[in-house]
């Protein structure tokens, strides 16, 4: 059984663009990348997936619960952290915690105790005195203190320090390795690979590539460096050029037999082929 299926969604705002015919399915336990640029669709989707939208067109579901219609279900196995957030501000950092529990009608002290612990969250602070990586951190011990079988995390890393990013996902690890799904929305291209099983990319409201890391780093993809000259116009498949005077950078995807056609009838006195990194990788699917 997969923990996150979304067939053909489609959302529209009137005349603007959400997501467009979008399908992914996660496996229970997968942790899962969903990256693109800002404005691409992630928080859209996530928003589909927490029953806090109603689709144009297109279905998706949670542990075989459909979003829509059966979203209180969904929500009370989805641990939810937002990219922003707001509390009430007289509020103390234990007393919402306390109320996050409440409304989901469990106890949660001791597992909320841990988790502060680890991210050094003074618990009797108001919410008004929380720095932005503090309120994050709050955020965090929310999403996930009841121990959710699906954990949904919307570019989750914004305002903490390295170290706090590290015990971040130091938790993580541990949840993933107890069977915990996790689906990790960023535009971070370093968290997705150091982290995720599986990543798909998203851009203009359209999934345009979706494989485990491994694979999307194999792909047809490699960076060329040549030194000499070469006529490089009219050659497909070459991106991201960088020339000097007698030197040439360049991501190519083109056929190899056409790329030596080429560089045999120029002047070339070094050459390169090397495989991209994951960076590299994802420049080309958004260009």
């Amino acid at each position: 059984m997969n923990a996150i299926e979304i067939n053909n969604l489609t959302k529209s705002y009137g005349k603007s663009r959400g997501v467009v015919d979008i399908s992914l399915n996660i496996e229970k336990g997968e942790f899962f990348g969903f990256i693109g640029p800002n404005g691409a669709g992630k928080s859209t989707t996530i928003r589909a997936l927490l029953g806090l939208l109603s689709p144009t067109k297109g279905t998706c579901s949670v542990l075989g619960a459909d979003c829509w219609k059966d979203k209180t279900t969904v929500l009370q196995s989805v641990g939810y952290l937002p990219s922003e957030n707001a509390y009430y501000q007289g509020m103390r950092v234990d007393e919402i915690l306390r109320l996050s529990a409440k409304l989901r009608g469990c106890e949660c002290d001791k597992e909320a105790s841990r988790l502060c612990d680890a991210l050094q969250l003074e618990v009797h602070r108001k919410a008004s005195e929380l720095s932005y990586g503090n309120r994050k951190k709050l955020s965090i011990v929310c999403a996930l203190q009841h121990n959710p079988e699906v954990l949904i995390l919307d570019e989750p890393t914004g305002g903490l320090d390295p170290l706090m990013q590290k015990a971040f996902f130091d938790l993580l690890r541990e949840r993933h390795e107890s069977g915990t799904t996790i689906f990790l929305s960023s535009h971070i291209l370093s968290e997705v690979q150091n982290h995720c099983d599986k990543t798909a990319v998203i851009r203009n409201g359209q999934i345009i590539a979706c494989d485990r890391i491994e694979n999307l780093k194999q792909n047809n993809v490699r960076r060329i460096h040549l030194i000499g000259e070469a006529d490089l116009a009219g050659l497909d498949g070459v991106r991201n050029l960088v020339q000097t005077s007698d030197q040439s950078s360049f991501l190519y995807n083109g056929e190899i037999a056409a790329l030596l056609r080429v560089l045999s009838s120029g002047n070339i006195r070094d050459l390169s082929i090397q495989e991209p990194d994951l960076e590299e990788v994802f420049m080309h699917y958004y260009e």
